[in-house]
C-alpha cells in the first residue's frame, strides 16, 4: 500500500515540476502559445489535484501507528497545490491584463494598477470563501448538536411517560388494596358490634337477688 502512495508521490513531483515550469513562461510567451499553456496548465492542475486524492485514499488504508509521517508529506503536498494554484490565477490575470492592453492600448502603468486591483479583488474573494467554509462548518456542527439534544429529549420523553404509567398502575393497585383493607376492617367491627351488643342484652335479662342469694335469669 505504501508501494502505491509513493508511486502517486512520484507522478505528482513531475506533474508539479511541469506546471512550475510552465506557469513562469506563461507571461513572455506570444497571445497564441499562451492561450494554449494556459489550457495545458489548467489541465495539469487537475491531474494533480486527481493525484492528490488518491493519495490521500491511500493514506486513510495506512494502518495508525505508521499514517503519521504519510498525513505529513500530504499536507506538504496540499500546500504546494494551493501555491501552484494561487500562482496559476497571478499569470492568468496577467495574461488577460496583456492582451486587453493589446486590445485597448492602454499603457503600461494603468495594466500595473488593474493587475494590482485583480489581485486584491482574487485575495478578498479568497477570504470570503474560507469565512464561508468555515461558518457552513460550524452550521453543520450546531444542527449535529441540536439533532442529539432533540434525541435526548425524545429518549428522556418516554422515560417520563413510561414512570407516568408506571405510577398509574401504582395508583391503581394501592386503590385496590385501600378497598380490600377497608372491607376487611368494616367487617371486623360488624362482627365487634354484634358481639357488644349480645352481651349487653344478656347483661339486662339477668336480674340479681342479694337478699336471698339467687340470681334469676335464662337458664
Amino acid at each position: 500500500m505504501s508501494s502505491d502512495f509513493e508511486g502517486y508521490e512520484q507522478d505528482f513531483a513531475v506533474l508539479t515540476a511541469e506546471i512550475t515550469s510552465k506557469i513562469a513562461r506563461v507571461p513572455r510567451l506570444p497571445p497564441d502559445e499562451k492561450k494554449q499553456m494556459v489550457a495545458n496548465v489548467e489541465k495539469q492542475l487537475e491531474e494533480a489535484k486527481e493525484l492528490l486524492e488518491q493519495m490521500d485514499l491511500e493514506v486513510r488504508e495506512i494502518p495508525p501507528q505508521s499514517r503519521g509521517m504519510y498525513s505529513n508529506r500530504m499536507r506538504s503536498y496540499k500546500q504546494e497545490m494551493g501555491k501552484l494554484e494561487t500562482d496559476f490565477k497571478r499569470s492568468r490575470i496577467a495574461y488577460s491584463d496583456e492582451v486587453r492592453n493589446e486590445l485597448l492600448g492602454d499603457d503600461g502603468n494603468s495594466s500595473e494598477n488593474q493587475r494590482a486591483h485583480l489581485l486584491d479583488n482574487t485575495e478578498r474573494l479568497e477570504r470570503s470563501s474560507r469565512r464561508l467554509e468555515a461558518g457552513y462548518q460550524i452550521a453543520v456542527e450546531t444542527e449535529q448538536i441540536g439533532q442529539e439534544m432533540l434525541e435526548n429529549l425524545s429518549h428522556d420523553r418516554e422515560k417520563i411517560q413510561r414512570a407516568r404509567e408506571r405510577l398509574r398502575e401504582t395508583d391503581a393497585n394501592l386503590g385496590k388494596s385501600s378497598r380490600v383493607l377497608t372491607g376487611m376492617l368494616r367487617s371486623v367491627l360488624v362482627k365487634s358490634c354484634s358481639r357488644a351488643a349480645c352481651s349487653r342484652q344478656d347483661s339486662h335479662q339477668k336480674v340479681s337477688l342479694p337478699s336471698a342469694g339467687i340470681t334469676v335469669g335464662p337458664p
